[in-house]
């Protein structure tokens, strides 16, 4: 069987049935709804049958038919060898854009701090930073490298250790300063604790009641202040609002500069939970992502 020529339009057909949408598909391929629509019905006219069900007036989802449900996992599959072919064809130059994907609090408080030895080493290789704290379909949304914070099992994606980490209380050096404050771990009963709510979706990690129970203090309260950016609670605590839970690999750079201070520093409370270097294991010889993956290796072995 000849192949179609237009390529574009097997984007559209994927697309649009994983989002089972063609204003979604539209939106990640940057295009218009009538134009993926369009494409589609161009693949549908040079294979003389439809690839979606003509669904009653007001259903909003489309419907594979069952010949393009059987078909599709080749055409992902075609799709994403051939995306990998061209970036082989580029493996002699270290030009191009590497997409790296990292919580926005990663990127704030240890990447972006340090990016600029980075790409000092690699002028031609321009970083795109993809920043969220969901996990991202490294096929779909063209990723070529993360660094992911959990147990280490990502299906799909091949891991290394990056660092491990500790948690701990910070607070900030005009608050320890304060007579009579924060000099044992009782003191905390009835300070503000401020709470990561960006951990809640990591089982094992150790929150401040297993701190709590670390340093022999049963049944204390752990109400206060509750903030979704790790960034953002480690920000909370330099101004003053409270006490925070720090995690070691976020907080270094503060306590480097003064802006936070450990409480407690003989108490330690490991996390089970770890950063990985992650990637899709068939790109793992491009130059590119060795690079950063090995850079950032380095970094933290310097860190």
């Amino acid at each position: 069987m000849k192949l179609p020529i237009h390529l574009n339009a097997l984007r559209a057909f994927e697309a649009s049935a994983r989002h089972q949408s063609f204003s979604a598909a539209a939106a990640e391929l940057n295009v218009t709804p009538a134009a993926v629509g369009q494409l589609v019905r161009t693949l549908e006219d040079w294979l003389g049958s439809p690839l979606f069900l003509r669904s009653p007036s007001g259903r909003t989802r489309l419907i594979l038919t069952e010949a393009a449900e059987r078909a599709l996992p080749d055409i992902r599959a075609g799709l994403d060898r051939l995306a990998l072919g061209l970036e082989r064809l580029k493996e002699g130059s270290p030009s191009g854009v590497l997409t790296v994907t990292v919580s926005p609090a990663f990127a704030a408080k240890w990447l972006l701090p340090r990016l600029d030895r980075f790409q000092a080493a690699w002028p031609d290789t321009d970083v795109r930073l993809d920043t969220s704290l969901k996990l991202v379909d490294f096929v779909a949304q063209r990723i070529d490298i993360g660094v992911r914070y959990g147990m280490g099992n990502w299906p799909g994606l091949a891991a290394d250790m990056l660092m491990q980490e500790e948690v701990y209380p910070v607070c900030s050096p005009e608050l320890l300063r304060q007579e009579g404050r924060l000099r044992q771990p009782g003191d905390l009963i009835g300070e503000t604790l401020i709470h990561d709510l960006s951990m809640e979706g990591h089982a094992g990690f150790p929150g401040w009641s297993a701190w709590m129970r670390k340093a022999g203090l049963t049944n204390a309260t752990t109400r206060g202040l509750q903030i979704n950016n790790s960034a953002a609670v480690l920000q909370a605590a330099s101004e003053g609002h409270g006490i925070a839970l720090a995690r070691s690999v976020m907080v270094r750079d503060d306590l480097a500069a003064g802006r936070l201070v450990r409480l407690f520093p003989d108490i330690t409370l490991a996390s089970a939970l770890a950063y990985y270097v992650v990637y899709r294991p068939e790109c793992a010889g491009l130059p590119r992502l060795t690079a950063f993956r090995d850079w950032l290796l380095a970094e933290a072995g310097q860190s």
